[in-house]
């Protein structure tokens, strides 16, 4: 038997290359099962594994989304219940304009199902930023910045009920992009953002546990805004995770209202907002 040059037996490349390719058959077979146990219906099942027929390309990203949930021990940040619910949805509506708060263990998933729509991604973390975009370098995803903190949470929520500031819920997307005024309207965010009518929305960042974290305070509020403004046809399907937190909740209540609450699953609340073309004094 050979050696390398640090003096570590080298073991024959034939087993290697056996032990490698049934390591990839088990990860094929795995990734079936996972997706036929998720799938339990043999319609979504059907319906999935023919797109996948479909692509051409084995590096596409339904593909390397499938290998990756495969293969890693790593599980994505919503439960089973959770995820299902914003993948009825997504099957109903895709290919769509998909805004997501947050890159994640599970960005890839959202990715990859909505096939042939716009899949946008949204992270404040500078370096797991890049982390996540090191490994899939594919995803569509922007660096942003907020200026709010969680510990701001109750006086920003004062402060919009006095009225100070200009946070109308009528603005539209483009009265969002430079609107200094009000606190909780995101500005700065990248021109795609509020040039695009997004059909689902995922709010599962920025952060939200600790004091000088961001909070999700602006990301409801403006997600609102969007929503409302919109001028295509349809609702706007929005999820928001973490619902049992007192400030994802409490700005949920006020901004996104309990009567266009359509559903939830443990920790995720699903929302669907009609569009609003006239003025009004208050969200709900």
């Amino acid at each position: 038997m050979g050696k390398r040059s640090g003096g570590e037996p080298m073991r024959s490349v034939l087993p290697e290359k056996a032990l490698l390719a049934a390591a990839a058959g088990a990860a094929a077979i795995a990734g079936v099962l996972l997706l036929s146990s998720f799938f339990s219906d043999g319609g979504l099942r059907c319906s999935f594994l023919s797109t996948i027929a479909r692509t051409s390309d084995p590096t596409s990203e339904l593909a390397e989304a499938l290998l990756y949930y495969a293969t890693t021990p790593l599980v994505p940040q919503q439960s089973r219940a959770e995820i299902r619910l914003a993948f009825d949805v997504l099957r109903r509506r895709s290919p769509c304009n998909f805004l997501v708060f947050g890159l994640g263990r599970d960005s890839q998933l959202w990715s990859a199902l909505n096939p042939g729509g716009t899949t946008l991604f949204l992270e404040e973390d500078p370096q797991w930023y890049s982390t996540v975009l090191k490994s899939t370098p594919w995803l569509k995803a922007h660096h942003v910045k907020y200026r709010t903190q969680l510990s701001e949470a109750e006086e920003l929520m004062r402060s919009y009920r006095a009225g100070e500031g200009d946070c109308r819920p009528s603005m539209g997307a483009k009265g969002l992009q430079r609107n200094d005024g009000c606190m909780l309207a995101l500005v700065g965010l990248p021109g795609a953002v509020y040039g695009r009518e997004w059909d689902v929305v995922m709010i599962d960042a920025p952060k939200g546990y600790f004091p000088k974290a961001p909070g999700r305070m602006g990301a409801i509020y403006t997600v609102a805004v969007m929503a409302r403004g919109r001028r295509g046809a349809g609702d706007t399907d929005v999820f928001l995770h973490d619902v049992d937190r007192p400030v994802e909740k409490k700005y949920a209540m006020e901004f996104l209202c309990d009567k266009y609450r359509a559903g939830g699953a443990g920790r995720l609340w699903h929302f669907q907002i009609p569009p609003v073309n006239v003025s009004s004094v208050d969200f709900c």
